[in-house]
């Protein structure tokens, strides 16, 4: 069985676009960063700080709320109590989006046909040409600081970058957990033990 050469360029420009798809079906790129001099074995107790960066307009909202439950949970999972007056550790939540554009180009092939007087039939006759696609889409960033209180310094950061969807609230509510959830499986403490091996 032959296989024209349309079809198979096709074929692949198809397979391209579901490894893209696959991509960017992904959870958001996490990063972290430890202060290297810090003893988080000291760390026991922790608290909101004040005024919390992602309520930076002086009041909670919807998406405030959900990601504060989120990260209480994480915190009283490693064993750290939640203390208003005498913290060890402030916890710090940001979170913003900005819009943005990518561009891509990629070689698509065409044909066209000929009709040889000689051979009497027509023949095709490749050429490539240049294919950009612009796509625009939001791209979320959600920090979590770990400052120690006593001596007003960062030591830990958390950082989830993803793309945002038009989701449902209760979508939206299932996405801020998921993505404080693999922040938080990045920090590899527990509230008053040695740092355990990742």
């Amino acid at each position: 069985m032959k296989t024209s050469t349309p079809r198979v360029a096709a074929w692949l420009v198809a397979l391209c676009g579901i490894a893209l798809l696959a991509g960017c079906a992904t959870g958001p790129r996490i990063t972290t960063e430890a202060d290297p001099r810090a003893d988080f074995s000291a760390y026991r107790t922790w608290s909101f700080y004040t005024p919390l960066a992602i309520e930076k307009e002086g009041y909670e909202t919807q998406t405030s709320e959900i990601a504060k439950v989120a990260v209480r949970a994480e915190m009283e999972r490693r064993g750290y109590r939640y203390s208003e007056t005498n913290p060890d550790l402030w916890v710090n939540i940001n979170a913003y989006m900005e819009r943005r554009t990518d561009v891509s180009s990629y070689p698509t092939v065409d044909y066209a046909y000929y009709y040889s007087y000689r051979a009497r039939g027509y023949f095709a006759v490749p050429y490539w040409n240049e294919r950009t696609s612009v796509y625009r889409y939001t791209e979320g960033t959600m920090n979590i600081d770990l400052v120690d209180a006593r001596a007003k310094r960062l030591v830990w950061e958390g950082i989830a970058v993803g793309r945002v969807a038009n989701n449902t609230p209760d979508q939206r509510a299932q996405r801020i957990n998921s993505t404080i959830a693999e922040i938080f499986a990045n920090y590899p403490h527990q509230a008053g033990a040695r740092a355990q091996a990742m």
